[in-house]
């Protein structure tokens, strides 16, 4: 890190928002993510703000209040309902906000300040979210290879990876329609699946999943056949959220032969409120550790900066409660813990190979990681890892058992960066209930 990147991760300055210097706080001021918000008690339309400490800072308010000092470009994207405009105009331009923001919030910023962006701070608790962008596309990766190893051997004990999954990325264009803001309702699907005997019904899933994975937004498009070597290809990135890629297995297995993933898959993705940026996860770049034994990647995703330090050590972890154990106000059940650091593709390397045909990516495209296993058993990261296919099922507290999920069960993901010399940062939660399916088909 360098310059105003490393002054605003600095873990020393504190803010003067006292709840962001908790120990445990996902937002203290090294973080300063972004989101669409806006206060339930007020009149008001979407804004733009960011999260410190247990309050939310409407960042449209202050750029309206002359408060951020920025450009005509950024200014007019602050307006906005969404953060597509913003994030149009690049990660350089983010950091320069985030700069801003950090300038006002520091705690030895002038009383006269903090006074005038005081005004413009809200409740966490009085705070509704939208989706952070319009999302008009989005891939859905294959980047764990735990996941890709566990998932073949569920089938086979002694099967080996697919040939071609070391050589490039894996992926397939997922539905951005149906991707929800944390916290809607997720309908169990119907669709076609194998019944009694070689028959096949129409009927709810009775596999329903999750899969733990991050959402990469796009910043800087790209020009529709013209390739971005991995080299430049984290300039394209401008943050990261949590993403839960609901997944109907039995459908699944149905449809995926011989195309891919289609109902199964397109009934809701929930992805988490606040998108963190790049340069709050500067401090946390690290080295993938999912690709040490192969052989290097091919040319286009080969770069050395990217090898060494082209990873994020970011810790997911998923919970989940059942109705019952709502009603007896328990504790959710840790199901899972793993870190984005295993995963065999770096986040560059997947810009890289989405663009190498030619393909485009436009402002506010998400990526999804694929499910963000480990090597662990406790790192499993959906149920189909974690009760290998549902011949194992997994005991609840109450004593209740799950090999996949139940109506009213409500998973929850939340992450977090920890790294010597840095300070802890969250992403908040990405949460889901199952509601029941529809009947009236």
């Amino acid at each position: 890190m360098n310059g105003p990147t490393e002054e605003t991760c600095d873990p020393s300055i504190e803010s003067w928002v006292t709840s962001a210097g908790a120990a445990d706080s996902d937002f203290p001021l090294q973080n300063l993510p972004l989101g669409v918000v806006r206060d339930r008690n007020a009149q008001q339309s979407w804004r733009i703000g960011t999260a410190i400490g247990d309050q939310v800072l409407d960042l449209s308010g202050c750029s309206e209040d002359d408060l951020l000092h920025l450009g005509a470009d950024i200014r007019a994207a602050l307006s906005q309902p969404t953060l597509n405009a913003l994030m149009a105009l690049g990660s350089a331009q983010v950091g320069l906000l985030r700069q801003r923001v950090h300038a006002l919030l520091r705690d030895d910023a002038a009383e006269a300040v903090r006074s005038r962006v005081s005004r413009w701070l809200i409740d966490t608790g009085d705070v509704e979210h939208a989706l952070p962008a319009r999302i008009g596309n989005f891939t859905d990766f294959f980047s764990s290879i735990h996941h890709a190893t566990n998932v073949v051997r569920l089938r086979n004990p002694d099967a080996s990876l697919p040939s071609n999954f070391v050589h490039a990325p894996l992926g397939y264009h997922g539905r951005a329609s149906s991707i929800a803001i944390s916290g809607t309702p997720v309908v169990r699907p119907n669709g076609p699946r194998r019944g009694t005997g070689s028959g096949v019904v129409y009927a709810p899933t009775e596999r329903l999943d999750f899969e733990v994975e991050l959402g990469l937004f796009i910043g800087t498009g790209t020009a529709l056949g013209t390739p971005v070597h991995v080299r430049a290809a984290r300039s394209h990135l401008v943050g990261v959220c949590l993403l839960n890629d609901w997944s109907a297995r039995d459908i699944q297995s149905f449809e995926s032969q011989p195309l891919g993933p289609f109902l199964s898959k397109s009934f809701t993705t929930s992805i988490s409120p606040w998108v963190v940026t790049t340069q709050a996860l500067e401090p946390f770049r690290v080295r993938a550790t999912g690709r040490p034994e192969f052989d290097a990647p091919l040319p286009h995703l080969f770069d050395e900066e990217d090898q060494a330090r082209g990873a994020w050590t970011i810790v997911l972890e998923t919970s989940l409660t059942s109705r019952t154990m709502r009603e007896l106000e328990m504790a959710p059940a840790l199901l899972s813990t793993s870190d984005a650091r295993t995963l065999f593709w770096t986040p560059a390397q997947l810009v890289a190979h989405h663009t190498s045909n030619g393909c485009n990516l436009d402002p506010a495209d998400v990526l999804g990681t694929g499910t963000v296993s480990g090597p662990e058993a406790n790192s499993r990261a959906c149920l189909l890892e974690i009760t290998r296919g549902g011949r194992e099922p997994l005991t609840l507290p109450t004593g209740e058992t799950r090999a996949f999920l139940k109506d009213d069960d409500e998973v929850t993901l939340r992450a977090y960066c920890s790294a010597p010399g840095a300070k802890r940062i969250g992403f908040g939660e990405c949460r889901g209930r199952v509601a029941p399916a529809r009947r009236d088909l």
